[in-house]
């Protein structure tokens, strides 16, 4: 990576790369099975060493095969999973862990996340992450889908030591910037941003097109320059082949003008009050 800002800092000062890869529906059609391997090592090849997954894609199909792309290469990845919020008890997290550690053929995650709020008490929760964090299996924890009062609850709970929130957040899904982002802002934790082109739903038609146009470049090569422009935001696009890996690592390297931001924010406007947060 070439830029000076290709990298987030997490709250105790550790860097990860701003652009990262994602890997939900993966490892979920064995057609593609080749395809999505050499498309993830050539992602770590490129520097996007952010690497996203959960035991909930494909029912730990898709961690099974980030075990086998990641062979040779596990030291130069910052390896991340998700828990599922049933599974969030202090048996249930260190199960869970376990079973992901066992399908990615690794001795520890950098980051372990809870996938999203559920009914188990978020104290058992970060106390079970803090036991796996002093047993070395995994480096940090953190959240995805929680919005500012959750945040708070979390704090509350004892959750001071949580390293990211990860978030659906793109240039059409801008409603993270009126509460959340600045909360976390105020306590130096990025965001993590998941489906950062929307999962392919962005308009067909839009001011993308234009600057696309003009730059000659893709509308969705637009739209993600667009999320990593975003002050500590790591974004983390799944790719299902090796040439779509390159056309992402390729806007990390667009820099978007004044003009151009302006007319994105005239098009998708941020947001001037208060909305639920969306998940996928």
């Amino acid at each position: 990576m070439t830029r000076d800002d290709a990298f987030v800092t997490l709250p105790d000062g550790e860097r990860i790369a701003r652009l990262g890869q994602g890997t939900w529906e993966m490892g979920e059609r064995a057609e593609r099975r080749s395809f999505e391997i050499d498309a993830l090592r050539a992602g770590i090849e490129l520097g996007m060493t952010v690497i996203d997954t959960a035991e909930m894609y494909g029912e730990g199909a898709t961690e099974s095969l980030l075990g086998v792309a990641l062979a040779g290469l596990r030291e130069q990845v910052f390896l991340v999973s998700k828990v599922y919020p049933h599974n969030a008890s202090r048996r249930g997290v260190a199960a869970s862990c376990e079973a992901s550690l066992k399908r990615l053929k690794t001795d520890r995650l950098d980051l372990y996340l809870l996938h999203w709020r559920g009914g188990i008490a978020l104290e058992e929760t970060v106390e079970a992450f803090e036991a796996l964090r002093r047993e070395g299996k995994i480096r940090h924890w953190g959240v995805s889908n929680f919005d500012v009062d959750d945040m708070d609850e979390l704090v509350a709970a004892g959750g001071q030591a949580c390293a990211t929130n990860q978030i659906l957040y793109n240039v059409a899904r801008r409603g993270p910037e009126f509460g959340l982002l600045p909360w976390m802002k105020a306590r130096a934790m990025p965001a993590m941003a998941y489906s950062p082109i929307d999962h392919m739903r962005l308009p067909k038609r839009s001011v993308l097109d234009e600057i696309a146009r003009e730059r000659e470049l893709s509308p969705v090569q637009v739209a993600l320059a667009w999320v990593l422009a975003q002050a500590e935001v790591c974004a983390i696009p799944k790719a299902g082949s090796v040439e779509h890996v390159r056309a992402n690592r390729a806007a990390l390297d667009i820099v978007l003008s004044e003009r151009e931001l302006a007319a994105i924010d005239s098009e998708f406007k941020p947001p001037r009050k208060k909305a639920p947060l969306d998940m996928l």
